[in-house]
């Protein structure tokens, strides 16, 4: 849970560190305070395509120590829902589907508070000591994802865009919207105009990756943020080993 005295996610990107990432989708808290336990460096809950409600979401967000971010992956741009996660704890937002540096802005402008943003003061968490909380706001963190061929073309004005604090690229996504896999041209020359956009802004490129092998691999590429495993991956490689083990 985002504590204000001791943020640790921007720290880190501004490091230069490459974070692993345990990405949780099946909504279940004890699944969170279990990976919480092998110290990744960053846990995110998936609210776009995941299982989580507002309560739950709040209660597993609580079981997570201070010094690991936990970041939410959002269902949209909008200020209502990004409020949420920040209010239910979250170091961070993960907002999906961006395609222009006027969606990026409206989310930076949802995760700060005025006079330089637009988000509501509330949320039971940070009204336990609200002048605390609004002291440490400012480590709170907007990333915003690339994952349509729109989203490439503008890149340049997306990562440029004041607040933005990550781009992280949706891979399955902008495969369906490229209508390319991993292994053709013009998947590989899209990835490359990210990075491309991410380093003239001085600005860090995060990726989805769907297995520990790739997520080194994305690493050495120079990637700053990666997903080292997610729940739902490691739960169904998991019962079909068993499965299998014992048929043979």
């Amino acid at each position: 849970m985002f504590d204000p005295q001791r943020p640790s996610f921007k720290k880190r990107l501004s490091d230069g560190d490459c974070l692993g990432a345990v990405w949780l989708a099946l909504g279940s808290a004890a699944l969170v305070e279990m990976a919480a336990r092998e110290r990744p460096d960053a846990i995110v809950l998936d609210g776009q395509h995941g299982l989580w409600q507002r309560r739950e979401l709040e209660a597993a967000i609580g079981l997570v120590p201070g010094e690991i971010p936990v970041l939410v992956r959002v269902e949209d741009n909008a200020m209502a829902v990004i409020g949420g996660a920040l209010d239910a704890g979250a170091e961070g937002v993960i907002v999906p589907l961006v395609e222009s540096a006027e969606q990026a802005a409206r989310a930076v402008a949802s995760v700060r508070y005025p006079p330089r943003g637009r988000r509501s003061g509330g949320g039971v968490r940070p009204l336990h000591d609200f002048g605390r909380y609004l002291r440490g706001a400012d480590a709170l963190a907007t990333v915003v994802m690339i994952e349509t061929r729109a989203g490439v073309e503008q890149a340049a004005a997306i990562a440029a865009t004041e607040g933005v604090d990550m781009v992280f690229v949706g891979t399955g996504d902008l495969a369906l919207s490229l209508g390319a896999g991993p292994a053709d041209v013009a998947y590989a020359d899209a990835l490359a105009a990210v990075r491309r956009a991410c380093a003239a802004a001085d600005v860090p490129c995060g990726i989805f990756t769907s297995s520990l092998e790739a997520a080194c691999a994305r690493r050495r590429e120079g990637y700053r943020m990666v997903v080292i495993a997610s729940d739902i991956d490691v739960a169904a490689r998991g019962f079909g080993a068993a499965a299998s083990d014992f048929r043979s």
